[in-house]
C-alpha cells in the first residue's frame, strides 16, 4: 500500500496548475475535464510515479472554512521537501512571490512558509541533521 493522491484544496484550479508547474516545478499528470472542474493532478517530474498532488476546487463549505483558517492563524497546509530553502526562497521572492515566514532554523530543519496564490500556505522544508543547534 502506498500514498497515491493527496488533496490540496484550490481557489482557482488553472491559477493553482500554473503556479504548482511554473513556479514549483511540478509537472502535470492529468487533467480530465468532470463537469464545471477537472481531475487534476500534479507530480515531481522526477519521480513521475509518485504520490500525486490533486489540485481540488473549494467547492464545500468545510474546505472553505478548513483552509481559511489555517491561512488566518499562519498555519501550512502541507509541507514540500527541498534540497536548499534559502535558494528557493531566493528563486521564489525574485520571482514576485510571497513568503510570511523567511528560512528559519528549527533545529534540524529549515523551513520557510510560502503563499501558493489559491488560498493556502505551503511549507517549504530542508533537512539538515540532527546535530544542528537551533
Amino acid at each position: 500500500m502506498k500514498l497515491q493522491t493527496v488533496s490540496i484544496f484550490v481557489d482557482d484550479q488553472q491559477r493553482a496548475a500554473d503556479f504548482y508547474t511554473s513556479r514549483l516545478g511540478f509537472e502535470v499528470a492529468s487533467d480530465v475535464p468532470l463537469g464545471e472542474n477537472r481531475w487534476l493532478t500534479v507530480v515531481d517530474p522526477e519521480r513521475a510515479d509518485g504520490t500525486q498532488i490533486l489540485l481540488e476546487p473549494k467547492d464545500h463549505p468545510a474546505a472553505q472554512t478548513f483552509t481559511a483558517a489555517l491561512k488566518a492563524d499562519g498555519i501550512p497546509y502541507c509541507t514540500l521537501g527541498v534540497d536548499d530553502v534559502q535558494a528557493e526562497y531566493d528563486r521564489l521572492t525574485a520571482l514576485g512571490e510571497t513568503f510570511t515566514q523567511a528560512p528559519t532554523a528549527m533545529g534540524p530543519v529549515v523551513t520557510a512558509v510560502l503563499d501558493d496564490t489559491c488560498g493556502n500556505l505551503l511549507q517549504l522544508a530542508q533537512w539538515i541533521g540532527p546535530d544542528v543547534a537551533g
